[in-house]
């Protein structure tokens, strides 16, 4: 079942802007595109929303908890695409719930972009991924036997995100490309890691809905856009300043992120979750023995290069 008519929440947010970006790049290959957005995102980014509606987009103005409001904006439709932040994801669940019930609604995509969450025994113990597992297994077992299709496009860290360092917790890796301080998670700096751009992920969200196979539904496709290391990154952003050394570079070991991982979750720190993430890239908990990009055509994506010469240009105009 090829996608027609198209329903996304979280449209306006951090990724679902560059999912529907890249969907509206191939507008043509689509019937309806809809856009379901909360009255205060309606109120507060009617700049972004009144270009969409010139472009033909429907815009449904509701709550994500009004079964009602999401029973009616189904209707017609045969793909659904969430994009909700990590502090909405459980409200994923209701509106899978009403996706089985619908008549139209054969294949819904969940808010996945990220880690894997099914890498290892492990994973179903990480404290980040449990929504995410919560929605799965309703995807999974609940309502497995019901005339719904699912894939989880699992992407990897955002390479952007990856790149900065989070206030108050520098030793959770990053670079300050304006101080030149960089400071490279794991024990030689050369453990490698899968990433993909916020782009990226819009590129690889289209093409998994142009993709009319059952190789992509009802299963995880893990798809990224290259695989590097912090020594790599690090000698582009050198290469990219002109060739010299930064004038402070350090290291966080692992058994290090450990430490400030489990002080972060005592007590209480919201950045806890950031260092739980970084220590599962920095254990190897991005890399694939093959990846997913074959199975939707193998998709054009940006490198490293391209990332970090986007980073300096970013930082220097601040």
């Amino acid at each position: 079942m090829a996608p027609q008519n198209l329903l996304l929440f979280g449209a306006t947010g951090q990724i679902g802007s560059f999912i529907l970006s890249a969907i509206l790049s191939a507008r043509d290959q689509f019937g309806r595109i809809v856009v379901y957005t909360s009255p205060r995102t309606a109120e507060t980014k009617a700049s972004d929303l009144d270009p969409l509606k010139e472009k033909g987009i429907e815009i449904i103005v509701g709550e994500i908890e009004d079964g009602k409001a999401v029973e009616k904006a189904y209707e017609g439709i045969n793909t659904v695409i969430s994009a909700l932040g990590r502090n909405a994801l459980a409200q994923q669940i209701p509106l899978i719930r009403l996706a089985a019930a619908s008549s139209s609604v054969k294949w819904f995509l969940p808010s996945e972009y990220g880690t894997d969450i099914a890498y290892g025994p492990q994973s179903a113990h990480e404290k980040p991924h449990q929504q995410k597992l919560r929605v799965r297994a309703v995807l999974e077992t609940e309502i497995a036997r019901q005339d719904l299709e699912y894939t989880y496009v699992v992407t990897g860290p955002f390479a952007e995100m990856y790149l900065h360092q989070t206030p108050g917790v520098e030793e959770a890796g990053g670079w300050d490309v304006k101080r030149q301080r960089a400071v490279l998670l794991g024990d030689a700096g050369t453990e490698k890691i899968s990433l993909t751009t916020m782009k990226d992920v819009g590129t690889l969200v289209l093409c998994t809905l142009l993709t009319d196979s059952p190789e992509t539904r009802n299963r995880a496709l893990c798809v990224n856009s290259f695989t590097t290391s912090p020594a790599e990154i690090h000698a582009e952003f050198e290469r990219q300043t002109g060739g010299q050394p930064w004038e402070s570079v350090s290291r966080t070991p692992l058994a290090w992120l450990r430490e400030l991982e489990a002080a972060a979750w005592e007590a209480g720190n919201p950045a806890a979750t950031v260092l739980t993430l970084r220590r599962i890239w920095t254990e190897g908990g991005t890399l694939y023995a093959q990846r997913d990009n074959g199975v939707i055509g193998e998709p054009g994506t940006m490198g490293l290069q391209e990332v970090v010469a986007n980073e300096i240009r970013r930082v220097g105009s601040l």
